[in-house]
């Protein structure tokens, strides 16, 4: 929820699309014991490279039309 409330000021149409998928990420993290911890590690580096894309304009969104 705190992700998603920091990147609503700065949301604009060149970064919408990576703010969605951002918000998917917790879709991800499912199963319990090691299979979760796997899911998380997952979670949290897509998590990371979305942020990254999303603080630098959306590069996410430009990717998906390429």
């Amino acid at each position: 929820k705190a992700s998603i409330e920091s990147l609503l000021p700065s949301l604009n149409e060149a970064n919408h699309a990576t703010a969605q998928e951002i918000a998917r990420i917790p879709e991800l993290i499912k199963g319990y014991g090691h299979v979760k911890e796997r899911n998380l590690k997952t979670a949290r580096l897509q998590w990371a490279g979305l942020m990254h894309d999303y603080r630098n304009g959306g590069v996410a969104a430009e990717k998906l039309a390429a």
